[in-house]
């Protein structure tokens, strides 16, 4: 291209940091305005929206076709299998030409008359952003409380509408966080409040027809490290009110018929014990991995005295099976586990002892909880996926292990979905750790190093990046590209160990797990470098940018979406969202061994005098999770330090949060910009 237009060169503002008897420099600094209204900073943004719209303007019509190509495969008017709930039938559909769902029901069967619980469209109206934060209908099924966000900032809004009229009451509370809990009378309701760094610490009891200045503080969570939550049991006898640290967890439940009641302690907090607790008759069944039970146990505890001196194993500790979680209902137990890398599901009678495996199909899958809101039946609904089966729903009748497929994601137009194929490959980080890779292509590629591929990754908080099916994705591979997904240490998919060696002082794993895995697809005759591209969003942004300035030669392209960069500034402002409570996954930089291992890799530190690839970054402005100024910032300092011409990119969401554009339409959108870039940056040709 010739007569590129200027990019954006954000002035350099010196502030000194004392850090540990280091004076840090930051130049960049300025470019925080936690108000988000400083006139400078505003027009520094919109200056490098208008220059990533005027560097993208040649593919622009390729991003116009590609939008309309992703939005052909898609069944845009459709509805979610119905779930069954006390002789209703409760259902989510969309609409064509509609940013967001409709919530719905029938009562007694699908051929009734349908009744409009929410329809999201009409609470977003007149909004540029709108997030539903919670929806939950009492016992009765005659009030939906519904919580609100039109500005990015999770900070949510709680109303109340009558079912029966459509109308809300007068009841609004403001500042609320996503957790919802109704007690059985149908008029009493938990929900949480945050504080000022926006970690919910308080749970609130409101009843309906009262002024919410007159709600109730239930529970209060004072160390900052602890975020609250809230929810009902299945077998609806209790609400347990749940506090969390990222290494830590303590339980309350309360008596779901007794809405005054006091919290009741289950076991008091252990540091490094996390426990989760359900319900099945006259025990609670406890998730835990106490007893140096690493990949977590199942234990049991009277209702009347759950301390931990009565705790009794359930399911033991299985090194090796990490037990996820599990769902209780009055005549089984379901386990979700996961091993080598793979998701499983266990139906397990405690009383007879009958235990087995849910066999999947393929290879290579992804199969977890459906929802399931009845606690007295045999049937358990639950999701399926691979990289080339699209989203399943499946009933499965525990007594007799037969499945009904009840819905399938359709994929429109002239797909063949059996013209692609899916593995796993592994590679070996310089440690001799194998790592696990996820790959998706289409049938018949060679393995000439030539293939246009996308190395997606996140690796943290011990979050699984499961390989599932995108009818959105086959827009890259009909091009000839390869999408593989990185599984690298720090991330969940081989256990609780799997996690840990990939955080505090073993972060550095994740990185050099990423470049092995970028490695092997290049000596596997996958791809080779200028035709690889590495993309991550949040701490897969960190990988992202810890990954590329450690071995930017490896890539022709990066995506680094809302990118957790700044890594040491952040965890050392306590004000900050998440700070406190984000030491048990990254450490506390205040302690100089802390500080000097961040330091090592944060990438806004780390930015060097080399050749980057083609970079494509992205923010919120009114993000709560990842400061806009992060990538802000990272953008400005690469932007002045790097040595090559390849494009830097900066993509500013003005009026949006952490998850980008909150229409579907919206964010169709964006996901055909970031293949436009992919595909101009990586394909010898581009074909439309």
């Amino acid at each position: 291209m010739t007569d590129q237009p200027t990019p954006p060169v954000a002035e350099r503002r010196p502030v000194e940091l004392e850090r540990h008897g280091t004076t840090v420099v930051d130049d960049y600094a300025w470019l925080r305005d936690d108000e988000r209204e400083a006139g400078d900073v505003l027009a520094h943004l919109r200056a490098e929206n208008a220059y990533t719209e005027a560097m993208l303007a040649h593919v622009a019509d390729l991003r116009d076709d590609l939008f309309e190509e992703i939005k052909s495969r898609i069944k845009q008017t459709d509805e979610s299998a119905p779930v069954p709930k006390d002789g209703w039938l409760y259902y989510h559909r969309t609409v064509e030409g509609q940013q967001y769902g409709i919530h719905c029901r029938k009562r007694g069967g699908l051929d009734t008359e349908e009744e409009v619980v929410l329809d999201e469209n009409a609470l977003a109206d007149g909004h540029g952003y709108f997030a539903l934060g919670g929806l939950s209908i009492t016992p009765d099924h005659r009030i939906a409380a519904y919580s609100t966000d039109t500005d990015g900032s999770e900070v949510f809004t709680l109303r109340f509408r009558d079912l029966a009229t459509g109308e809300d009451l007068e009841d609004v509370v403001e500042g609320v966080s996503y957790a919802l809990a109704w007690f059985n009378d149908s008029a009493t309701i938990l929900y949480t409040r945050m504080d000022a760094a926006k970690r919910p610490y308080q749970v609130w009891r409101h009843r309906l027809g009262t002024d919410p200045t007159d709600d109730v503080l239930v529970h209060q969570e004072d160390d900052e490290r602890f975020w609250l939550g809230c929810g009902r049991t299945r077998s609806r006898r209790f609400i347990v009110i749940e506090a969390g640290s990222k290494v830590t967890s303590e339980a309350h439940v309360l008596d779901a018929d007794a809405p005054s009641s006091e919290p009741r302690l289950v076991a008091a907090r252990e540091q490094g014990v996390e426990y989760d607790v359900s319900h099945r008759d006259d025990a609670f069944l406890i998730v835990t991995n106490t007893d140096g039970a690493e990949d977590f146990k199942l234990v049991t505890a009277p209702v009347d005295s759950p301390g931990r001196e009565h705790w009794r194993d359930l399911v033991p500790h299985r090194p090796g099976i990490r037990l996820e979680g599990v769902d209780c209902f009055a005549g089984h137990v379901v386990l979700y586990e996961r091993a080598e890398a793979l998701t499983r599901i266990r139906v397990l009678v405690p009383e007879t002892g009958d235990d087995h495996v849910i066999e999947q199909a393929e290879d290579v899958y992804v199969a977890g909880p459906g929802p399931n809101a009845e606690y007295d039946t045999s049937t358990l609904r639950y999701g399926y996926t691979s990289m080339v089966t699209p989203r399943s729903t499946y009933d499965y009748d525990v007594r007799t292990r037969e499945r009904t497929l009840v819905k399938q994601q359709e994929v429109l137009g002239d797909v063949d979905l059996d013209a692609y194929e899916t593995c796993r490959e592994w590679a070996t980080s310089p440690d001799g750790t194998r790592v696990p890779i996820s790959i998706v292509h289409r049938r018949g590629i060679e393995r000439d190093g030539t293939n246009p591929t996308v190395l997606y990754a996140y690796g943290s908080y011990e979050i699984s990046i499961d390989p599932g099916f995108s009818s959105l994705r086959l827009s890259l591979l009909d091009r000839g590209f390869v999408f593989a997904i990185a599984h690298p240490r720090g991330g969940g998919e081989l256990g609780r160990r799997w996690y840990e060696d990939g955080k505090y002082l073993a972060k550095r794993n994740t990185f050099t797990d990423v470049i092995a895995c970028a490695e092997h697809l290049v000596e596997a005759g996958w791809t080779r470098p200028d035709r690889l591209g590495l993309r991550g969003g949040s701490a897969g942004g960190l990988m992202v940018g810890a990954v590329v300035n450690e071995r930017p030669e490896l890539f022709g392209a990066a995506v680094a979406e809302v990118p957790f960069v700044d890594v040491v500034s952040t965890m050392w402002d306590e004000t900050l969202p998440l700070t406190v409570v984000e030491y048990e996954e990254w450490g506390d930089p205040k302690d100089r061994t802390y500080f000097e291992y961040i330091r090592s890799y944060s990438p806004y530190d780390n930015v060097r005098a080399q050749d980057y690839p083609a970079m494509l970054v992205t923010g919120g402005l009114n993000d709560p999770r990842v400061g806009y100024w992060e990538p802000a910032k990272w953008v400005a300092r690469l932007r002045t330090v790097k040595t090559d011409a390849n494009p830097l990119l900066l993509k500013m969401e003005m009026g949006a949060g952490h998850g980008g554009p909150s229409g579907r339409y919206d964010a169709w959108k964006d996901e055909a910009l970031v293949y436009a870039f992919l595909l101009d940056r990586l394909a010898t040709t581009v074909d439309v």
